[in-house]
């Protein structure tokens, strides 16, 4: 993995280098920003791993599990993105989302990854009638179509 530039000027939610003026050098910045914005725009990951994964394609990401290793190491809770010659590594913020190809779900960033587990529909009991039930798994396959929880 090569050595990630640091710029003494970014923004504040996300990191994306700013020119500065009289910069040399301004593709630097700029095609970092560009693959920042494009790992960040729209997030879709793979998965979580520990390790990079040895042949990865460009535009694939992964949230960096713990305990991460190799290019990944120091970098747990991150998003780990192949831009087709290096990883890019971004720090989430609260409230950020992506999506998760594994699972067909979404994932919610508040200080840690947080994942929605898939309800089960009622079963057992004379209580709840057909109709209810019904209605419950019509909710629930409503909110799997929408990724909000995962589809099984």
């Amino acid at each position: 993995m090569t050595t990630p530039v640091s710029f003494d000027a970014t923004t504040p939610r996300h990191a994306l280098a700013m020119l500065v003026p009289g910069q040399a050098q301004k593709e630097l910045s700029v095609n970092e920003t560009f693959a920042r914005i494009d790992a960040l725009l729209h997030p879709a990951v793979e998965g979580e791993a520990t390790t990079p994964p040895q042949d990865p394609v460009a535009g694939e990401c992964w949230i960096v599990a713990q305990p991460a290793s190799g290019a990944w190491q120091g970098h747990e809770g991150e998003l780990g993105c192949w831009d087709g010659t290096q990883w890019t590594l971004c720090t989430p913020i609260d409230g950020m989302q992506v999506f998760d190809r594994s699972e067909s779900s979404r994932i919610v960033y508040a200080g840690g990854w947080n994942r929605v587990e898939r309800l089960l529909p009622p079963s057992g009991g004379g209580v709840v009638d057909v109709e209810a039930r019904a209605a419950i798994e019509a909710i629930i396959d409503i909110f799997a179509t929408l990724s909000i929880f995962p589809r099984t």
